[in-house]
């Protein structure tokens, strides 16, 4: 075996794809004095780094859990001009995270609240941020599932690690003592540490009616509100205007 197979070998034991795919090319570039070798390693490892963080950053979005791929860029913002743009815009920039911030977004259903708060949760997770996003039913069955099984604690650890989580509909389904203590729990845990998005329909005046303990719906509150950001989007449902838009083009 010569230094050039060893070579391919050594770029297949190290995973340098994207080196091992351009080398022949670069080789025969620096033989005729296209470029100069130093140059050539500077271009292949560019090209090598350019691959692996296109790959990391799609495996982030990959394990976030995101419901769909939209972002602020899909959302019709013409359709709901109550939704302030620039206000978006800031949050996609991730500046809430840095001060550890949350963002609730109040709405009816099908105004846009889970488009948005993917939407930020994409632009983190493309920074290679730790990102999560759940339904509130899946995260509470979760908690349920791990408290009847004695590792609550560990669970809660888990949703606990990710500099952003995205709560996506609370208030859909009542919330009952224990899981909202447990929810609770976690809430308390990410506190000041982490950020948190959340999407709710119902006012934050009427979160007794989902949590049905107006002291646990309260601390809960506390913390999600300090340092949060509360956005009420008013509008129209867009899957109301879609389903009305088939219905009328059938008509005609």
């Amino acid at each position: 075996m010569n230094n050039y197979q060893k070579l391919c070998e050594n770029l297949k034991y190290l995973k340098l794809t994207e080196i091992s795919f351009k080398l022949d090319e670069y080789i025969s570039k620096v033989n005729e004095g296209e470029i100069s070798l130093v140059d050539a390693l500077y271009e292949l490892t560019a090209k090598e780094i350019e691959v692996k963080n296109f790959n990391a950053t799609n495996a982030m979005v990959k394990v976030a859990g995101f419901p769909h791929l939209k972002e602020i860029k899909d959302f019709d913002f013409d359709f709901q001009p109550k939704i302030n743009k620039k206000q978006f815009l800031d949050f996609e920039s991730l500046r809430f995270l840095e001060n550890n911030s949350n963002i609730i977004l109040i709405g009816n259903s099908g105004v846009g609240k889970t488009h948005l708060a993917t939407s930020i949760g994409i632009a983190a997770a493309k920074k290679r941020i730790s990102t999560y996003f759940i339904k509130c039913h899946d995260l509470i069955d979760q908690l349920k599932k791990a408290y009847l099984e004695n590792r609550l604690e560990s669970r809660i650890k888990h949703f606990s690690k990710y500099k952003l989580l995205i709560i996506d509909e609370i208030g859909y389904l009542p919330i009952g003592e224990q899981e909202a203590k447990m929810f609770f729990q976690l809430i308390d845990k990410r506190y000041e540490q982490k950020s948190t998005i959340i999407t709710s329909n119902i006012n934050l005046s009427d979160w007794s009616q989902i949590f049905v303990d107006n002291m646990l719906a309260s601390a809960i509150l506390d913390r999600l509100v300090h340092h949060s950001s509360i956005v009420n989007i008013l509008g129209n449902s867009y899957r109301t205007a879609s389903a009305l838009s088939k219905i009328s083009n059938k008509e005609t």
